[in-house]
């Protein structure tokens, strides 16, 4: 039985990649002014079984500094990357993607205007289709404050909130009693067929809650509706191997179901380490013992909850949570077992906007007879996230993938 765990920290960069100033992102850093701002309050950030695993050290190479308050380890227990992403988007497909071993070496099709952002047409259809009253929104907009302003207006006419952002997304918002979260999942799924020409990556079901805009909350029934990658991502191939793809939380959403074979929801990030811990003790229960398992999770809160809303502490406060769960993961995983840590972009929450930020992400990662270490032929410094997707490529013995290099020494399939 070979297993391998992949947790993506959604979001978390390690400072700006090559190619930032292109995003307008040059000098973001989500990690680096995360502990920048803890440091500067006299609370310094405490991570230490990432940084066990070598996250400060990958921050260092990333950005060539020290992060600001933080110790480093004289000895590690993991392999460690910054990685570089060649996909043309900083979004989350994008990310998760290449993670597997796909990069999206194409361009997205965006809604570029601020207001208006829509195609009259677009909105035209979806209004005719789903039968409604008409839209509110049309604009770039952040999840909550769109609420505040609309939410009232839109649970007295009966208009869902449509909005997007500097990613490759078009956002529903509906009132999961007023509208009907069914109404809802139906009315993306007219948007996903209407958008397909436009090449947009992601709708995404914005449920929420609430009478007032002081009492507005979105919910964790959110889902999302991707475009299926364009060729087979490492999860495929081990899927269609005879393997088994333990998606938690919304990793099944992001691969558009391809190659998924179990979806495992939970909403807030206890909810998905236990998941995450249930799935791990699934892949090693006697109905899955002849097979090759991956158990991947997206922790998404750090994203939405703290990224976007650009709040410092509270994206501080969740990966102290995490580091503080992270040994429980640990403690089930055998010496053969592969574990990786890594992200899909960043989210630096003392950044302008509320967009994603381009930056270069870790990669952590133990077991699999990996040397603690720096990772790859550079000194750490991967020229891809699909590194990662071929690295376990060569973990379950499969064919190889286009892009990447193995990070492992040798393949671990069969071992026991």
């Amino acid at each position: 039985m070979t297993r391998a765990v992949l947790l993506v920290l959604d979001s978390f960069g390690i400072g700006n990649a090559p190619d930032a100033d292109a995003f307008g992102d040059a000098g973001s850093d989500t990690l680096g002014h995360i502990a920048r701002h803890r440091a500067a309050a006299g609370r310094p950030l405490a991570l230490p079984n990432l940084a066990r695993l070598g996250l400060y050290h990958a921050h260092h190479l990333a950005t060539g500094e020290w992060a600001a308050g933080v110790t480093p380890p004289d000895t590690l227990n993991g392999a460690y990357a910054a990685a570089a992403e060649i996909s043309s988007g900083k979004d989350t497909p994008s990310g998760h993607w290449e993670i597997a071993g796909v990069p999206a070496l194409f361009e997205w099709g965006y809604f570029l205007d601020k207001t208006q952002s829509f195609p009259p047409d677009l909105l035209d259809a979806l209004i005719e289709r789903a039968d409604l009253p008409g839209v509110l929104g049309n604009c770039h907009a952040s999840g909550i404050p769109v609420l505040e302003e609309l939410g009232e207006e839109h649970i007295a006419s009966g208009k869902p909130i449509v909005y997007t952002s500097a990613d490759s997304v078009f956002q529903i918002a509906a009132h999961e009693t007023h509208f009907g979260l069914d109404r809802l999942y139906a009315l993306c799924e007219i948007a996903r067929e209407l958008l397909m020409p436009y090449n947009i990556g992601r709708v995404i079901a914005r449920p929420f809650i609430g009478e007032t805009p002081q009492t507005f909350e979105r919910t964790g029934n959110r889902r999302d509706y991707a475009i299926e990658p364009p060729t087979p991502t490492v999860l495929q191939k081990l899927h269609d191997s005879g393997g088994t793809v333990l998606g938690v939380g919304k990793i099944g959403d992001i691969y558009a179901h391809c190659g998924v074979s179990k979806v495992l929801k939970a909403h807030g990030h206890d909810a998905l380490f236990d998941a995450t811990l249930n799935a791990i003790d699934e892949a090693g229960e006697r109905s899955l013992a002849n097979k090759q398992t991956l158990v991947m999770t997206n922790f998404v809160d750090f994203d939405t909850l703290y990224g976007h809303r650009r709040d410092p502490d509270g994206y501080a406060e969740a990966l102290e949570a995490f580091d503080r769960r992270l040994p429980e993961v640990l403690a089930k995983l055998r010496p053969e077992d592969l574990l990786i840590l890594t992200a899909d972009h960043g989210n630096d929450p003392t950044w302008t906007g509320t967009d994603h930020t381009r930056e270069r992400v870790p990669v952590l990662a133990s077991g699999a007879r990996l040397t603690p270490g720096p990772l790859g032929d550079d000194e750490g410094r991967l020229t891809t996230f699909a590194d990662i997707g071929q690295s376990l490529a060569t973990h379950f013995g499969l064919s190889p993938m286009e892009h990447g290099q193995s990070l492992l020494p040798i393949s671990s399939k069969g071992e026991s």
